[in-house]
């Protein structure tokens, strides 16, 4: 990258500030016309002095002469503001095209930078750098020349103007100048050390930030949030200082010019008002070079700032370039090429090592071939291992010797290659914030193979302008002109034809490495929208039916699940779900929106249930009040009766008192909102506290048939009514196959009705579908939505559905348990059959099954050969084996 913005400025946008230039001289003419006029407007029309018989050949007297100069003058503002408007808007496009561009670069940066810079460098500095510290460089890079000369045009021609009317007066206007020009640098020195010492600092607090975030298990593990929070306040202080500092002197500079600027008007009056009283210099021309002079301050002020703005952005600049001048970095030609080498032989390792700056070494003189037709172990004690597979999967680079892929220099090839043969799956993979579809074919995108389709029939015409000027704008900015919208999926590296051949390719994956049950886990409890996917919700239908008429046939399945009936009250079901039968989509019929909602009150009020429901809300106050009385929180009551949490007591405590001395009427209306929030939330089969009492559900259904049959139209989107012969696509696919509630009180409900419902899927081949539903399962922020151990089956899906030649896992399975782990093992191990295979194992005795052995010990190879070579006495395989 340049070492200056002005360097970076020229290479990308010389043509573009050569245009800005040109636009900007070119009004020159115009603006020197519209400061001469006013005075020929004074003198000549007004005055009457030198009045032309003839202005562009008509006869004009003293008053149409006055107008048609006004008019001149009026076009001529108009002409400048047109100037103002074309340049600035193309100042502005240009400076964000710049800005994009600059973050690109800094983004390909992050990509080109080597794995152990991250140890150095964390997310926290990196990402305020390419989005916050680069912000402002965007409206200074379309300023950077044109500013300067743009104003410094328009300070000459005021300068000039004034220079034609009076050389005395010029004189006077530009006689401070020299002095502002050799002051202002030297102060602004100090300022540019404190603008690198502010970005340093804020760098420093954005790393602290994001350690807390990724480390806040351990803040309230350790009881050290007092630590963190007097951590920050002394760097904030620290910034306070800083900028403080820094405000004392640029206002410091401000003061000063504008007091060196308020000298000038003193020489006008004066000498300007002698000249005039001596009939030396006109009326006319001393008020042209009042007006000018009065307009000389905004384009020298103009100047000034953007001298302050400069040494800003400079500042920004060189610190962000600073960090991302990393003297090894990959070289961009690595991410660019696209090449094809196939793995044969074998990966041959000639002395290789491997360590980080200033630490001692990891990898110590590494020789060793690892072939790519079959399974190799790596085990040992000490460091070492992890690295060596990492530089086998080409995710590390050597720090000395060479690995060599048969003709070719390992390290050279690009990573069209090495990404799409060879594959790599640690102890902790990552995971991306997306579907969990997403994170399994995300090995399987590396170029955009076919358009997407998605944009035929109407409004596809404005959808390929939109899409061509959107490659446009991107390689004006120097940006990838790739489509993310077109199909990047490789299915051909798959093993598959298209989508639907890859989808059943990600099943077998899914159920090679165990993750089918999870899937299918996570489907069950996903909504379908029965538009987009019409065929799930017709299957899931399907099942409802064999599950209403296995209950049919089978009184115990009753006792399990209580199906919802409209013309019947579900007791184990709450107020809230019996009131609206059905789900509620969106926030405004929510269970705690319920007692404030005016739909909702209207219906209470039409079936007499209002004060009901609020004498039920306060006697279930009471009772909560006087169970919780007492208890630590955390208490299991809280959790079993979840009516009011530990910290809410004090408020219901409150209201009850209130009650006890002026009755439920002197309630506020927040308190009695608060108390008819209570009822929504009982369950009759579960709080058993004697308040559903059958006149209590017969009204609420009247409430519910009154509920659904005046339902205004604009509300009929928030609720998805239980139909028995609709899909309710606010409801889980299980809650949709039962139609009910599970019934409280049952021992192991939820285990049994889950069996129930897992054969009757099978039994119907529904299983596949309900999982493919699951793939859409969002993994959460580096898939902390998944369990350690499904997100270590995740990555092995992901690395083995691409098929690579060399597959490289380093204690992939280490979150697995035993059974979970021979079964992983034994469907990998099957599945690269006749493939390259090295695999970091956290076992020894792992090691059997392998055709070759290397043994580690401290960053060396101490052994390596086949297992039943090395299991003997005196090995230290030998001894690793034994001590498990």
């Amino acid at each position: 990258m340049e070492s200056s913005i002005f360097r970076f400025i020229l290479r990308h946008s010389v043509r573009q500030q050569i245009v800005l230039t040109l636009m900007t001289l070119a009004s020159f003419p115009f603006l020197y016309a519209s400061l001469d006029l006013p005075k020929r407007i004074v003198n000549e029309a007004i005055a009457g002095k030198k009045l032309p018989e003839s202005f562009l050949g008509f006869h004009l007297d003293q008053v149409s002469y006055l107008f048609v100069l006004c008019g001149l003058f009026l076009t001529l503002v108009l002409v400048n503001g047109a100037f103002k408007y074309v340049i600035n808007t193309y100042k502005g496009r240009l400076g964000e095209r710049m800005l994009r561009r600059l973050r690109y670069e800094l983004y390909v940066r992050v990509l080109r930078f080597p794995l152990p810079r991250f140890r150095k460098m964390s997310s926290g500095e990196i990402i305020p750098m390419i989005t916050a510290e680069v912000e402002p460089l965007g409206g200074f890079i379309g300023d950077a020349i044109a500013i300067p000369v743009f104003q410094g045009g328009t300070l000459l021609v005021y300068i000039a103007f004034i220079f034609i009317q009076d050389p005395v007066l010029g004189a006077a206007a530009v006689s401070l100048y020299p002095f502002q020009g050799w002051l202002i640098p030297r102060l602004q020195r100090k300022v540019n050390q404190l603008g690198k010492q502010r970005v340093r600092a804020m760098r420093q607090i954005a790393d602290r930030i994001g350690e807390t975030v990724s480390g806040i298990q351990e803040v309230h593990t350790h009881n050290t949030a007092s630590w963190h929070l007097a951590d920050l306040s002394h760097r904030l202080g620290d910034v306070y200082r800083i900028r403080f500092e820094i405000y004392q002197r640029k206002f410091f500079v401000k003061f000063l010019n504008n007091f060196i600027n308020q000298l000038t008007p003193f020489f006008f009056y004066s000498i300007g008002g002698y000249l005039v009283i001596h009939g030396q210099l006109s009326f006319g021309a001393l008020v042209a070079v009042l007006a000018a002079y009065k307009d000389l301050a905004a384009p020298w002020k103009e100047l000034l700032d953007w001298y302050q703005q400069k040494e800003d952005n400079r500042i920004k600049y060189e610190q962000v370039v600073e960090q991302f001048h990393v003297p090894d970095l990959l070289a961009e030609r690595l991410l660019r090429e696209e090449e094809d080498v196939p793995f044969k032989g074998s990966l041959s390792f000639r002395n290789v090592g491997f360590g980080e700056d200033g630490g001692s070494p990891i990898l110590e003189g590494v020789s060793c071939d690892i072939p790519l037709d079959g399974h190799t172990a790596l085990i040992g004690v000490g460091s070492g291992r992890d690295e060596l597979a990492q530089l086998a999967a080409r995710v590390l680079l050597p720090s000395s010797g060479q690995i060599r892929l048969g003709e070719h220099d390992y390290a050279e090839l690009p990573e069209s290659v090495t990404g799409r043969r060879a594959a790599y799956v640690g102890a902790t993979p990552y995971l991306f914030s997306a579907s969990l579809y997403d994170n399994l074919v995300y090995g399987l995108r590396h170029r955009p193979l076919r358009e997407n389709g998605d944009d035929d029939g109407e409004g596809a015409e404005g959808a390929e302008e939109r899409r061509k000027s959107r490659m446009t704008e991107s390689v004006l900015s120097g940006n990838a002109t790739d489509d993310i919208q077109a199909d990047w999926i490789d299915y051909a590296a798959a093993g598959c034809d298209g989508p639907e051949d890859l989808k059943a390719r990600i099943l077998r994956v899914v159920t090679m490495v165990s993750l089918q049950d999870d899937v299918y886990g996570m489907g069950l409890n996903r909504t379908v929208d029965p538009e987009r996917r019409p065929e799930v919700a017709a299957r899931v239908l399907e099942a409802r039916d064999a599950m209403r008429a296995m209950m049919l046939n089978n009184p115990d399945l009753g006792r399990l699940v209580e199906r919802f009936d409209p013309d019947r009250y579900t007791v184990n079901a709450t107020l809230a779900e019996n009131l609206l039968f059905g789900t509620p989509v969106g926030p405004i019929f929510q269970t705690d929106a319920l007692a404030s909602n005016p739909y909702m009150l209207h219906v209470l009020d039409k079936v007499g249930l209002t004060d009901t429901i609020l004498e039920t809300g306060h006697k279930v106050a009471e009772t909560m009040v006087e169970l919780f009385a007492g208890l630590p929180p955390g208490h299991e009551f809280f959790e079993r009766f979840s009516f009011i949490g530990f910290a809410e007591l004090p408020e219901y405590q409150a209201i009850l008192a209130r009650t006890a001395k002026e009755g439920l009427g002197a309630l506020r209306p927040e308190e009695r909102t608060r108390l008819m929030t209570l009822p929504f939330k009982l369950i009759g089969a579960r709080h058993r506290l004697g308040l559903m009492t059958p006149d209590l559900e017969k009204k609420l259904l009247q409430a519910r048939h009154l509920f659904a049959s005046d339902l205004p139209a604009d509300l009929k989107h928030a609720v998805a009514f239980f139909d028995p012969d609709a899909y309710n696509a606010a409801a889980s696919i299980q809650d949709n196959i039962l139609f009910g509630k599970m019934v409280y009180g049952q021992a192991q409900v939820q285990s049994k009705v889950g069996r129930i419902v897992a054969d009757l899927v099978d039994q119907l081949h529904l299983r596949d579908t309900i999982v493919e539903v699951g793939l859409d399962h969002p993994v959460g922020v580096a898939g902390s939505r998944l369990s350690a151990a499904q997100r270590q089956k995740a990555a092995l899906a992901r690395a083995l559905l691409k098929r690579p030649d060399l597959l490289v896992l380093s204690e992939a399975t280490s979150g697995l348990d035993t059974s979970s782990q021979t079964k992983v093992h034994s469907a990998i191990l099957g599945e690269r059959k006749g493939c390259g295979l090295v695999w970091v194992l956290h076992r020894a005795g792992l090691a059997r099954a392998f055709e070759r052995v290397i043994v580690m010990k401290d960053g060396r190879i101490a052994e390596h050969g086949r297992f039943d070579e090395l299991n003997r006495p005196g090995t230290l395989l030998h001894e690793l084996v034994s001590a498990e």
